[in-house]
């Protein structure tokens, strides 16, 4: 008899499957679901960050069900990605997201060398954007070369990847020189992380903290604090620096003091009393985190929280219908600009979500290692 996250994975393997088939046939590489149907990027076209969790999610679902429309679905976006390294304008610092949950899965889970080889340029993309001053540099406009933000902590699992592959070690001394960078800067007393710090490009000296995609500086924007608890854990498993566990878990504790009552997660933590607005993106990538920190620590309340949060979003927040593509709802790309999405389903939160029922499963293929 199946537990509910079995049958929670079974269940939307399924959808994802049936729902797929129109991505496919319209050759694009799916943002958000709305109205019945996906929708491609508003940004950059297929160069927008979020390229890669689409074909993560199609190799999560293969790796749970082994059925081979999902590779090959996967191999489809793959070639799509690939494509984009000859345009290479819309390239960010998120290459690592791209290319480690698409070429990199493709080279992990069936040794496809071409695969590798690509992942290995993704790779030399992002260490040609490290700044000798201590920091890989975020975007690409004329006045932020000093750009650096905390979602970058789980593109670093790219240059360490590249450094097993290689023998190479500057890919991994790079990863630590920024890991250590945010460390010092981002990382504040209340256990909090910022989201955007900008760095004088000469000297490497901190300028000023920006509010980003929060609800205003020095607030607390929930996605922000994810990416920083579960790309530190990250970092950790990579280097065994016992300094990035104590970020991780600094993190995770002021994460879990503020997952609502109902298990959602509120788009800033700081947000007023009086605004609605949910970003279950930011619980689901806690979720992977903390799970990863339980089988790191052993420490129960990890697991604990980190069920909490799918609970909620498996029994509040996922859309099984017929008539709709994607999973998880009430996901919120940005506190202030709701162009990307607000309160709806995108898809790396449904990655997110197939990420954390396959670690509860047991078929993670923990494709960021």
């Amino acid at each position: 008899m199946l537990n509910r996250y079995e049958d929670a994975a079974k269940k939307a393997a399924e959808k994802i499957r049936r729902t797929a088939v129109s991505a496919a046939q319209s050759d694009l590489i799916p943002y958000k679901s709305e109205n019945g149907q996906w929708i491609a990027s508003p940004y950059e076209g297929n160069g927008w960050w979020t390229g890669g969790f689409w074909p993560g999610l199609m190799w999560q679902c293969y790796a749970a069900t082994k059925d081979s429309f999902f590779l090959e679905e996967a191999r489809r976006v793959e070639k799509l990605l690939v494509d984009e390294f000859r345009v290479f304008r819309a390239l960010s610092h998120d290459v690592g997201f791209m290319y480690l949950l698409s070429c990199g899965a493709d080279a992990k889970i069936t040794g496809n060398e071409e695969a590798l080889w690509d992942t290995l340029h993704a790779a030399s993309l992002l260490m040609g954007r490290f700044n000798p001053a201590g920091y890989l540099r975020a975007w690409n406009g004329g006045n932020q070369a000093g750009f650096v933000i905390i979602d970058c902590m789980m593109n670093l699992s790219l240059l360490f990847w590249a450094s097993r592959q290689t023998g190479d070690p500057r890919f991994a001394k790079v990863a630590k020189i920024h890991a250590d960078t945010a460390l010092r800067e981002f990382l504040r007393p209340n256990g909090s992380v910022s989201h955007i710090i900008e760095f004088d490009p000469e000297t490497g000296k901190r300028v000023r903290e920006h509010a980003g995609q929060g609800c205003a500086l020095g607030s607390q924007w929930s996605r922000g604090q994810a990416w920083g608890l579960y790309g530190f854990a990250l970092a950790y498993l990579n280097t065994k620096d016992a300094r990035y566990l104590d970020a991780a878990e600094k993190i995770a504790a002021n994460f879990m003091a503020h997952i609502r009552p109902d298990g959602l997660t509120d788009c800033d933590f700081c947000q007023p009393d009086t605004e609605e607005r949910i970003d279950n993106i930011a619980g689901a990538i806690a979720a992977c985190g903390l799970l990863e920190l339980y089988k790191i620590t052993e420490r129960t309340p990890y697991r604990a929280s980190a069920l909490r949060l799918v609970d909620a979003m498996l029994q509040l927040c996922c859309d099984w219908t017929e008539n709709h593509c994607g999973l998880l709802t009430k996901c919120t790309a940005s506190y202030h600009d709701d162009g990307a999405g607000r309160h709806t389903n995108i898809v790396y939160g449904d990655y997110f979500l197939m990420e954390a029922l396959a670690k509860l499963n047991g078929t993670d293929p923990m494709l960021w290692l």
